[in-house]
């Protein structure tokens, strides 16, 4: 099949970003897109963007499509960056209606937000497929992480967001509202039900022990994930699943990923000084003169 896949990795956040060639025509898509963030500063930056986009013109293809597995809460996705600097259409699972709707109003702009349909260029279900050169790009809907995860097939790969690691690194937390251990489960099992030998590539890497970085593996490989193997039952990991995430810190990038992701990759619009703001919600207040 003439497809490529180009891996970037983001060491910052440890995501991993994809562009995918069709080679007969020299098109590209770029999968779960970053722009760096340095919250001590406030600094925005496009540097893993700019190199994918230098990428795409040293070798002369066309960026076509902009997709984002899901709204992500541990990074900044690049899609409008990317979007305002190409003719390419950004693309999200329409379960984005609602995981937008369960956080907007968490934040002070959230009545700024406008529809998703005017965020995203195209939301996509089950069984859609995007025109890509002499591929197609199908669609597999994949909750559980958060209800608008989805998997995108192009030829023999799949790109599955955080729904799963490397085999050494388990699957994707479900504690966000919306998640659910049993609906990550049931995505899984679909996963690896495609053939053995469809290649997986996921979102993030943490490097376990130190190992160097690695972004793919296979149906076949992922079958043996610590997390899922000796055909652990669903009830068995929704135990392990929802005890794990019990323990799990708060994503340091949550609130300014949330902010950005939801209007498709927009920083927060001006306040009245002119500058631009995240939020960052207050909890557990104990004294009410504080």
């Amino acid at each position: 099949m003439n497809l490529s896949v180009i891996p970037f990795f983001h060491q910052h956040t440890g995501t991993a970003s994809y562009i995918v060639v069709d080679q007969s025509q020299r098109y590209a898509v770029v999968i779960d897109s970053v722009l760096d963030f340095d919250s001590a500063s406030g600094e925005v930056a496009s540097t893993l963007a700019d190199e994918q986009l230098k990428y795409l013109d040293q070798h002369n293809l066309s960026l076509v499509w902009i997709l984002d597995t899901h709204i992500h809460a541990d990074h900044l996705t690049a899609a409008s960056y990317l979007a305002n600097r190409s003719q390419a259409k950004s693309v999200i699972g329409k379960g984005i209606a609602k995981t937008q709707q369960r956080f907007r109003l968490m934040f002070p702009n959230g009545n700024q937000e406008t529809s998703v349909e005017n965020l995203f260029d195209k939301l996509v279900a089950e069984g859609d497929t995007l025109s890509f050169g002499d591929n197609e790009i199908r669609v597999m809907d994949t909750p559980g992480h958060t209800d608008d995860s989805v998997s995108y097939l192009i030829g023999d790969n799949t790109f599955v967001g955080d729904t799963l690691f490397m085999p050494d690194s388990g699957t994707a937390r479900c504690d966000f509202p919306g998640g659910d251990a049993h609906k990550l489960y049931q995505s899984v099992q679909r996963i690896h039900a495609l053939p053995d030998e469809t290649k997986i590539w996921v979102c993030h890497d943490y490097q376990p022990n130190g190992r160097e970085v690695r972004m793919q593996t296979t149906v076949a490989d992922s079958k043996q994930n610590i997390h899922l193997r000796h055909q652990v039952s669903e009830s068995a990991f929704v135990h392990m699943r929802n005890e794990r995430d019990s323990t799990l810190p708060v994503p340091k990038l949550l609130y300014p990923s949330l902010q950005v992701n939801i209007r498709g990759g927009r920083l927060p619009k001006p306040s009245d000084n002119g500058k631009r703001y995240f939020a960052i919600p207050i909890s557990n207040l104990t004294h009410s003169d504080m």
